[in-house]
């Protein structure tokens, strides 16, 4: 029985737990939004303030913060119903709505978003409404009704942004600027307006009062003649007053009128040298900029041309050092060979490295003989005369004694030779088995004795 009841009471715990866990509830700044299995033809329940219980599996549940958003308009060159082009700079402060029926289209539309993407949608509706106010609007209506255009912006951006669930808190217009000065000409108007108005009550004001003198000054005068005659001096004393005063008065009214007018005409000079200088910068803009744009192709193409060539020179150092490198390996080649072979001449010679030398000169007889004849074939020669004084010593001439040397060292190097499997060239004959008739033919030969065959 112990057993049962911790389970149960365990049981009892998880669903409270569970209970607990699943009853959410929304606050004052926040909605609460359950999606899932709702219901009806709802999409989602919201809830404001409230509580509800978010069913496990079936339901889940997401907030929508209520915090306001504020966003900068930047509007430049919006065309108003004159054709005039105006810049709206403005400050729009806008949230979620809490109306049931627009707020269902936020949690549509704008849950899960962050803030910054939220504000970038509005940014986009506020920037086409406001455009399409401006366009219904004239310069004087936007510029002196401003609360005619407040009204008008937060009506069309109000209902673009309910659809997605938005609505305008506040909307704050700072200075608004044309391209062409026309605000600002009519402000100018405007003041030498009312300046020239006030110049000119002024005016009326001083006519009355001296109207209203003259009248009591004529009173007067009428009284003094009637009653005191005699005071004629008196009298012509008070008319030179009179007209010295008329003339002043005329004097100032003639002044006032020229100071409107220089007024206004000094307003008009100012707007027509503000068009011209704003065209002359306009102009200089435009030529500088194409200035600009033509100095950057000219470096663009100087910068590809240098690259060019530099590249070029680049493949071509890179094709001589190739060159280069081959040809030094093929010499190091040759090289190697040359070295290899002379090493497997000299150890072939064994105890007379000296031999080497000799068979290298004999490889090379026949490549000097060659480069003799052919420097002497087209040379007549007649005859040929040897001087020999016959001191050669031996019993002999040093020519035949000469003959006899390298006649006898013959076939030493064919031996080496054949030792060293080397083929001598044909010039210098051949030692083998000969013929009886070679023999006798060498008997004859003298004090050389035998020879190779040649």
């Amino acid at each position: 029985m112990e057993f049962v009841a911790i389970v149960l009471a365990i049981l009892v715990f998880g669903i409270f737990t569970l209970a607990a866990r699943q009853y959410k509830r929304g606050s004052s700044n926040k909605i609460l939004v359950v999606c899932g299995k709702i219901g009806g033809s709802q999409t989602a329940k919201c809830i404001h303030g409230g509580a509800t219980f978010v069913l496990p599996l079936l339901q889940e549940c997401s907030y929508l913060s209520l915090e306001p958003m504020t966003t900068e308009i930047d509007l430049t060159g919006a065309l108003s119903k004159k054709n005039i082009r105006v810049n709206v700079p403005a400050t729009f402060t806008f949230g979620i709505a809490t109306a049931p029926k627009i707020v269902l289209n936020a949690a549509e539309r704008l849950l899960g978003l962050n803030r910054h993407d939220i504000v970038n949608q509005a940014n986009d509706i506020i920037l086409g409404q406001l455009r399409l106010v401006i366009a219904t609007l004239s310069i004087e209506e936007i510029n002196q009704d401003r609360e005619k255009f407040l009204e008008q912006i937060n009506v069309n951006v109000n209902i673009e942004l309910n659809k997605i669930g938005l609505e305008v808190i506040n909307v704050n217009v700072r200075d608004i600027t044309d391209e062409s000065g026309y605000i600002e000409a009519i402000g100018k108007k405007a003041a030498a307006e009312a300046i020239n108005k006030a110049k000119i009550e002024v005016a009326q004001q001083e006519k009355i009062g001296t109207v209203g003198e003259a009248e009591a000054l004529k009173n007067q005068r009428i009284q003094v003649a009637a009653f005191e005659a005699e005071s004629v001096e008196g009298e012509n004393l008070a008319k030179a007053e009179i007209a010295t005063y008329n003339a002043n008065l005329a004097v100032k009214q003639a002044s006032a009128l020229k100071m409107g007018e220089v007024a206004k005409a000094n307003a008009e000079r100012d707007v027509l040298i503000a068009q011209k200088e704003k065209e002359e910068a306009k102009l200089k803009k435009e030529e500088l900029a194409k200035q600009e744009v033509e100095k950057l192709k000219v470096q663009v193409m100087a910068d590809a041309e240098a690259e060019k060539l530099r590249r070029i020179a680049l493949g071509e150092a890179d094709a001589v050092k190739a060159r280069y490198f081959a040809e030094a390996e093929g010499v190091k080649a040759v090289l190697e060979a040359k070295a290899e072979g002379y090493n497997r001449l000299i150890s072939m010679c064994g105890e007379k490295p000296e031999l080497a030398t000799s068979l290298l000169m004999i490889e090379k007889i026949e490549d000097i003989v060659s480069k003799q004849v052919e420097a002497i074939k087209n040379i007549k020669i007649d005859k040929i005369t040897v001087w020999d004084g016959g001191s050669g010593g031996q019993g002999g001439s040093t020519t035949a004694n000469f003959m006899k040397d390298l006649i006898k060292s013959l076939p030493a190097v064919h031996e080496l030779a054949a030792q060293a499997g080397v083929e001598l060239p044909p010039i210098l004959g051949k030692v083998g088995a000969e013929t009886e008739a070679d023999d006798k033919r060498e008997a004859g030969s003298g004090a050389f004795g035998r020879r190779p065959r040649l």
